[in-house]
C-alpha cells in the first residue's frame, strides 16, 4: 500500500511539473500576457508620440511665428516713428518757405545738433523735385560724419521718391549705408495746412543697432549684414532655434536680417512629457499584467491543477473518490461539480458492470458488455463534449477494442499491461484537451466582457457634459482674432476688450465656438465684395451672466431667417462643406449652460452673434 501511494505521489508531482513546462496552459498565458504587454507598450508609445509631439511642434511653430510677428512689428514701429517725425517737417510752413528760398538761418535752427538730437535722428536732408539735394547732414557720436553723409547722398540718388511715397504724403523704409542700417522717413514738403504744390522732399534717417534691436525685442538680437534673404529663415537645432527676419528696403528687398536665437523650451518639454507619459503608462501596464497573471493563476490555473491532481490520483489508485468542493459558484465550481457527478456515475456504472459480469458469466459476449458501457457513458460524453466540434484526440474504436480485450480474463499479463498503459494515456490526453478547451473559453469570455465594458464606458462618456472651468473670454477673443486676421486675404480690423472677463465654460469648446463665429463674420464681409471690414467684440456683465456680442459689417441677413441658421447641416455658402456649423455651436453653448443667438437689421447691414455664459462670481445654472 505504501509503495502504491509513493507511486501515485510521484505521478502527481510529475503532472504539476507538466503544468509549468513550455507547453502548459500557464506558460501559454504568460507568453500571451507578455506579448500583450509589449504590444500595448508599443501602441501607447506610438499613440502618445502621435498626440504629444505634433501638439508641441504646433505650439513651437506658433511661438516662432509670434517672434517673427513681434520682430516685424518692432521694425515697423521703429520706422514709423521716423516717418512721424519727418511728416512734421514736411507739413510745415517754414520747410515750404525754405525750399522756395533756402536760408542759412533755417539750416542753423532746424539742422542743428540739438534739433537732430531732439528729433532722435542721425541724418537729415532736403531734396528738390528735380532730384538735387538742397542740404544733407549726418551727425554721429563725434559730430558730423562725412563718410555716412556721402553714403546717404548716394542712397538718395538711387531712390525714386514718387514711387516710394505710393500716392501718399509720407513713407518709411530701411537702407544700408555701408556697415550701418538706418530707418528712413520721407515726406513731401507742403504748407502746414497741406495746401500748395509740393516743393520737394524732406528726409530723416535714424540708425538702428543690434543693441537697440535687442531692446525692442527684449532678447539678444543682432543685425546680420552678411546673411541676407528676402524670406524668413528658421534654423533649428536640438535645443535652440535661430530666426532671421528680413529688414526690407524701399524696393521690398532685404538690406539686412534681424537675427536672434530662442531656446526650444516647448520641444524639450514635449520630449520630457512624452518620456514621462510612456514610462508611467508602461509601468502601469506592467503592474496590471502582473496582477492579471496572479489572478489568473489563483482563480484558474490552481483550481485546474487541483482537478488534474485528483484525476491523476484516481487514475493511479483506481478509487473513484469525490473531489473536495470549495464552494465556488463560477465556471470552475461548475466544472468541479460536473467532475464529481461524472465520478459518481462512473462508480455506479462500475458496480453495474461488475454485477452484470457475474450474472452473465464468461459466455457473455464482450461486445454486449461494451455496448452497455457505451450506453452508460453517453451522458458523460454529452457533458464533456458540449461546445466542442473538433474530432477527439484519441481514436474511440481503438480504445473500445483495448477495453474489450481488458474484459477478457484469459488475457496475458504483458498484453494487459500494455493495454492498461494505452487506455491510461488516452484518458489523460482527453482530459488535457478538455482542460485546454475550457481555458480557451474562459479567456474568450473574459475578453468579450472587457470589450463590453469598454463599449459601456464609451457610451457613458458620450452622454456626459463637459467640465466647466474659469476662462478669460477676452483672452480667447484676442487669440482667435489673431488667428482670423492672418487666415485669409481680407484686411479686417478687430476690436475687442482689453480687460479680463471671467466666465464659467470649457476653454477648448468656447475657443472653437468663438473661432467659428469669427470665421463666419469674415466670410460675411468677403461676401459683400469688399476687401476690408471690421469685426468688433464687446463683453458686458449683467447679474450672474456675461454677454459677448460679436458684430461685423458684412452682408447681414433677413431677421425672419435667423432660426434656420441653427438647423443641422444648413449653410449659406454653396461652395463649403463640413466644419463645426452653427448647429454644433448652439448645442455646445447649451452644454456649457449658455446660449447663442444671431441678430441682424437686414441684408447689407451686418450681423451680431450674442453668446451668454455664467459669470465666475454668479451662480452656474443647471440645465434641465
Amino acid at each position: 500500500m505504501r509503495t502504491r501511494f509513493r507511486a501515485a505521489r510521484g505521478r502527481i508531482e510529475t503532472q504539476v511539473t507538466t503544468l509549468r513546462n513550455p507547453r502548459s496552459l500557464g506558460a501559454k498565458l504568460l507568453l500571451i500576457l507578455t506579448a500583450i504587454g509589449l504590444a500595448g507598450s508599443i501602441a501607447i508609445t506610438l499613440l502618445l508620440a502621435s498626440v504629444i509631439t505634433p501638439s508641441f511642434n504646433r505650439l513651437e511653430a506658433k511661438s516662432v511665428d509670434g517672434h517673427i510677428e513681434r520682430t516685424r512689428a518692432a521694425l515697423h514701429e521703429y520706422a514709423s516713428k521716423v516717418e512721424s517725425a519727418v511728416r512734421d517737417y514736411g507739413d510745415w510752413n517754414s520747410s515750404y518757405d525754405y525750399m522756395g528760398h533756402p536760408t542759412r538761418a533755417f539750416e542753423a535752427e532746424s539742422f542743428s545738433p540739438l534739433a537732430m538730437e531732439n528729433l532722435g535722428v542721425n541724418g537729415m536732408a532736403y531734396i528738390a523735385n528735380d532730384g538735387h539735394i538742397v542740404i544733407a547732414r549726418w551727425r554721429g557720436t563725434r559730430g558730423d560724419d562725412a563718410v555716412l553723409r556721402a553714403a546717404l547722398v548716394a542712397q538718395i540718388a538711387r531712390v525714386d521718391f514718387r514711387r516710394a511715397l505710393k500716392a501718399g504724403s509720407s513713407a518709411s523704409f530701411y537702407v544700408r549705408l555701408g556697415q550701418v542700417v538706418a530707418a528712413i522717413g520721407i515726406a513731401e514738403v507742403r504748407r502746414s495746412d497741406g495746401t500748395g504744390d509740393p516743393r520737394g522732399f524732406v528726409l530723416m534717417a535714424r540708425q538702428i543697432t543690434s543693441g537697440q534691436l535687442s531692446g525692442l525685442l527684449q532678447l539678444g538680437a543682432k543685425l546680420d549684414l552678411a546673411d541676407v534673404a528676402d524670406q524668413d529663415r528658421i534654423t533649428s537645432s536640438a535645443t535652440k532655434t535661430r530666426i532671421a527676419v528680413p529688414v526690407y528696403g524701399v524696393d521690398h528687398h532685404a538690406v539686412a536680417s534681424a537675427a536672434f536665437t530662442v531656446p526650444r523650451d516647448l520641444s524639450v518639454l514635449g520630449r520630457r512629457m512624452l518620456l514621462l507619459a510612456v514610462c508611467g503608462s508602461t509601468v502601469l501596464l506592467l503592474i496590471v499584467l502582473v496582477m492579471l497573471r496572479r489572478m489568473i493563476d489563483r482563480l484558474v490555473l490552481r483550481p485546474l491543477a487541483r482537478v488534474e491532481r485528483h484525476m491523476q490520483m484516481v487514475r493511479a489508485s483506481g478509487s473513484l473518490g469525490q473531489l473536495a468542493e470549495d464552494g465556488r459558484q463560477d465556471e470552475i465550481g461548475s466544472l468541479g461539480a460536473s467532475f464529481n457527478a461524472m465520478l459518481s456515475q462512473l462508480q455506479d456504472l462500475r458496480e453495474q458492470i461488475e454485477a452484470q459480469s457475474f450474472a452473465l458469466g464468461r459466455s457473455e459476449s464482450a461486445v454486449a458488455v461494451m455496448h452497455n458501457v457505451r450506453n452508460a457513458l453517453n451522458p458523460i460524453s454529452t457533458i464533456l463534449s458540449q461546445g466542442i466540434a473538433q474530432a477527439p484526440p484519441v481514436d474511440r474504436a481503438m480504445l473500445d477494442r483495448a477495453v474489450a480485450e481488458l474484459a477478457r480474463e484469459d488475457l496475458p499479463a504483458t498484453r494487459r499491461g500494455k493495454l492498461v498503459a494505452f487506455v491510461a494515456a488516452a484518458v489523460e490526453a482527453d482530459a488535457n484537451d478538455r482542460t485546454r478547451r475550457r481555458g480557451e473559453l474562459e479567456i474568450g469570455r473574459e475578453a468579450m466582457a472587457h470589450v463590453l465594458e469598454i463599449i459601456g464606458a464609451q457610451q457613458r462618456a458620450a452622454h456626459e457634459r463637459p467640465d466647466l472651468e474659469v476662462c478669460d473670454v477676452s483672452e480667447i477673443l484676442a487669440r482667435n482674432a489673431t488667428i482670423a486676421r492672418y487666415s485669409g486675404d481680407l484686411s479686417i480690423a478687430f476690436v475687442f476688450p482689453g480687460e479680463a472677463h471671467l466666465v464659467m465654460a470649457s476653454r477648448v469648446i468656447l475657443s472653437q465656438v468663438i473661432g467659428n463665429l469669427l470665421g463666419n463674420a469674415a466670410e460675411a464681409i468677403a461676401a459683400t465684395g469688399t476687401r476690408s471690414g471690421t469685426i468688433s467684440a464687446t463683453v458686458s456683465e449683467e447679474g450672474g451672466e456675461t454677454r459677448i456680442a460679436i458684430r461685423d459689417d458684412g452682408e447681414g441677413f433677413d431677421p425672419a431667417n435667423a432660426p434656420t441658421f441653427f438647423q443641422r447641416g444648413f449653410s449659406t455658402r454653396a461652395h463649403k462643406s463640413g466644419g463645426l456649423g452653427l448647429h454644433w455651436c448652439a448645442n455646445a453653448m447649451g452644454a456649457m449652460q449658455g446660449a447663442l443667438r444671431l441678430e441682424s437689421e437686414g441684408r447689407g447691414r451686418g450681423a451680431i452673434a450674442v453668446l451668454t455664459l455664467a459669470r465666475v462670481d454668479g451662480e452656474v445654472r443647471v440645465a434641465a
